[in-house]
């Protein structure tokens, strides 16, 4: 009996049964499914085998496959249904860099939503940008935009302007792709998919304009995918979410997950400290002084507070 071969690729595509493959850098697509079921750490997820995966697969005789193993993830972004279903759902494996596109208005992400995000991705070692799209529609709340730009950079991190229609930014949003993997994410209506159209004109990815009634997005992308783009790289596109309930991350470990609360941390009178009635509290201290955001603590209490909801 003739041994059966095997090949090793990364998952580009998953349509809920079956799942799109190529071994990146290369750009050749195989068609694969999964015989049983694949468990990891023992996470219930909707996906076991996610965008990003890198995996095994044996070669059928019509050229498809069946994947066998999932090798081992390097990093992640897993959300909660904030549905209380309690099932999780990966969004995407083997990420290089993920950028967080929000807007500020019509619709404006809510900073409740960006924490989320920005905590799942210190948790799980996703190095993260934050993309403040449709610059050209912000010279009226310009105030509004310093503001964000000086909260989210007093916290670490690093906030691009982008208009995909004066171009700013745009080689810069090329130069940051260029050879890795990266995920754009954001909820519905933020123009993800217009960026990464605008990212490589040869890319045709649905958008639609905001619903009026809700001012937030309608569901455009349907599935998470990868994507070539011309100036080097590979992009994922997902659909847009409007909740992300946190993952196995114990209340005595989130502030670990805010760099700005992490620096002083260990300046506290008691350990561990939950940062939020204890004496001698270094974060509620630097809170007080101005040093941490008044936001991003709302955003950690209000975390705190929701465990039983989103845990």
């Amino acid at each position: 009996m003739e041994k059966q071969s095997t090949a090793k690729a990364t998952v580009i595509k998953n349509t809920g049964s079956h799942y799109l493959v190529s071994n990146l850098p290369d750009w050749n697509i195989i068609c694969c499914t999964v015989r049983g079921k694949l468990r990891l750490n023992d996470i219930k997820t909707t996906n076991p085998v996610a965008v990003g995966d890198i995996v095994e697969y044996d070669i059928q005789e019509d050229g498809t496959g069946i994947i066998k193993k999932i090798f081992p993830r390097k990093n992640y972004i897993i959300r909660k249904s904030t549905n209380l279903s309690r099932q999780a759902h990966i969004i995407a494996a083997n990420i290089d860099l993920a950028l967080l596109v929000v807007t500020l208005d019509y619709p404006e992400t809510p900073l409740a939503f960006i924490d989320r995000f920005l905590v799942t991705c210190e948790a799980y070692r996703v190095p993260v940008k934050i993309i403040l799209n449709k610059s050209d529609l912000n010279s009226d709340i310009s105030e509004k935009v310093n503001r964000f730009v000086s909260l989210y950079s007093s916290a670490g991190y690093t906030t691009i302007e982008v208009s995909c229609v004066t171009g700013q930014n745009i080689d810069l949003i090329k130069s940051e792709c260029k050879g890795k993997v990266t995920l754009f994410s954001g909820v519905s209506g933020v123009g993800k998919s217009t960026l990464i159209n605008t990212l490589d004109s040869s890319l045709h990815l649905k958008t639609r304009e905001i619903s009026e009634y809700h001012l937030q997005g309608k569901h455009t992308t349907t599935y998470y995918e990868i994507h070539p783009i011309i100036s080097g790289g590979f992009v994922i596109d997902t659909p847009g979410i409007r909740g992300f309930g946190l993952l196995e991350i114990n209340p005595e470990e989130l502030s670990h997950y805010f760099p700005e609360m992490l620096k002083v941390l260990g300046n506290c009178r008691f350990a561990p400290c939950t940062h939020t009635h204890e004496p001698g509290c270094a974060v509620k201290e630097a809170v007080e002084n101005g040093i941490i955001a008044t936001e991003r603590y709302a955003s950690y209490l209000g975390m705190l507070e929701e465990e039983g909801k989103y845990r």
